[in-house]
């Protein structure tokens, strides 16, 4: 399934007491693979519940750690709601995760936040660099924006492309998120928020005025200069352009 398998026992250990797990607290891991940082999880607590795709993957780690619980599924078509097992606990996330649905797996994280307390997640470098841009950036953008209002993030380790088998051909960083740093809260309707800042980036080069003109506001009610481009609002603009035009 185009898996890239993590081969340096250092960099697991380093991702799993990266986490800070504590005994009790039910983490979840995506795409296991065949175990590298499983392992190191199970040395901290053993309420583990992973998820993998690959059937014989599934089989191998049933094999290396019988009591584990194994859930065969794509993560993507899960209901996360049926992994709560104590309605006063929030979930932790943790996962090597495809780089092919990075963005997908994120955002549904973030729209499940309501029960996910946080995630350390390996992604690629570049799309990192994107989640945690800051505004006048060239990788400022849809992720930078919206990721930021239902979580703080944060950029940990590098981790090199020599770390895995076989190679990618580019390198990784872990990254955090908190979903309980959420500013979601200020917004009137979080819809039209997302609708929005799509929007807004949805070609880059243009104004705000000629990339808004086709989602039926008053853009007389904006407030800011309609001449700038999406990249050089702060999140907090945007969270003001919205509440004024919705």
């Amino acid at each position: 399934m185009g898996q890239n398998y993590l081969t340096d026992e250092n960099i697991c250990r380093n991702i799993v007491n990266a986490f800070d797990i504590q005994l009790g607290e039910h983490i979840i891991e995506i795409g296991p693979g065949k175990g590298a940082i499983t392992r190191f999880i199970l040395e901290k607590t053993n309420n583990l519940t992973v998820i993998e795709l690959d059937r014989n993957n599934c089989a191998i780690l049933k094999e290396l750690f019988p009591a584990l619980n194994i859930i065969n599924s794509d993560f993507l078509k899960l209901d996360m709601n049926e992994l709560v097992k104590d309605p006063y606990d929030k979930l932790r996330v943790i996962g090597n995760i495809p780089y092919n649905i990075t963005s997908p797996i994120i955002f549904k994280l973030a729209d499940n936040r309501g029960i996910i307390k946080d995630a350390q997640l390996m992604i690629q470098e570049e799309v990192a660099r994107r989640i945690t841009a800051e505004p006048n950036n060239k990788e400022y953008g849809i992720p930078s924006v919206i990721l930021n209002v239902f979580s703080s993030s944060k950029l940990l380790f590098k981790v090199s492309r020599a770390c895995f088998y076989p190679k990618p051909k580019v390198d990784s960083r872990i990254i955090y998120f908190d979903f309980t740093d959420s500013i979601e809260e200020r917004i009137n309707d979080i819809a039209f928020f997302r609708k929005l800042v799509k929007a807004a980036f949805g070609t880059r080069r243009k104004t705000l005025r000629n990339c808004l003109k086709n989602i039926d506001v008053d853009l007389t009610k904006a407030g800011i200069d309609l001449g700038r481009r999406a990249e050089s609002l702060s999140v907090d603009e945007f969270i003001e352009l919205s509440n004024r035009l919705c």
